[in-house]
């Protein structure tokens, strides 16, 4: 048996905050704003995971309002959100997943991000797939005022 989920985050970019993207630390004037790391990408894939077993969402889990999520790296809400499919019998088969946003470009980050991800879900990094795109100057991800991500994932039924 198979499922799957969909995910997406958004978050807004301010001066001053570390910019944390697919579990690694990228160089950039500006960091995504939340109660958390504020990693987009994980948190798009930690709902998509959540959602294929119909598990509620991120925010469910580990709220804004609980100081013990206070700055906590989204890996380890990644690896509570994949606890959480294999206590209910499923693995992963794989990730697919977008990054909106203007800058700064992704591309020569987007192997290690993959690597990081595959590490905590384990699965080969050929099953995780990033894409990137720019809004092209359009809405706020074009004025560099915040990003979003999508994620989908399959889910099977361990044998």
């Amino acid at each position: 048996m198979y499922r799957i989920g969909q995910g997406i985050d958004f978050h807004q970019l301010v001066e001053g905050r570390e910019f944390w993207l697919g579990g690694i630390l990228i160089p950039h004037t500006k960091g995504a704003l939340g109660h958390s790391d504020a990693d987009v990408l994980l948190h798009a894939i930690c709902d998509a995971l959540l959602g294929a077993l119909s598990l509620g969402d991120i925010g469910q889990h580990f709220p804004d309002t609980d100081m013990a999520f206070k700055g906590v790296d989204s890996k380890i809400l990644l690896s509570k959100c994949y606890q959480l499919v294999g206590e209910k019998g499923y693995k992963l088969v794989n990730v697919d997943s977008t990054i909106l946003l203007q800058a700064p470009k992704i591309r020569k980050y987007v192997d290690d991000m993959r690597k990081a991800i595959a590490d905590i879900l384990n699965v080969s990094v050929d099953d995780i797939s990033i894409k990137a795109t720019t809004t092209e100057q359009m809405s706020f991800i074009g004025r560099e005022e915040g990003i979003v991500a999508t994620a989908n994932v399959l889910l099977q039924k361990n044998s």
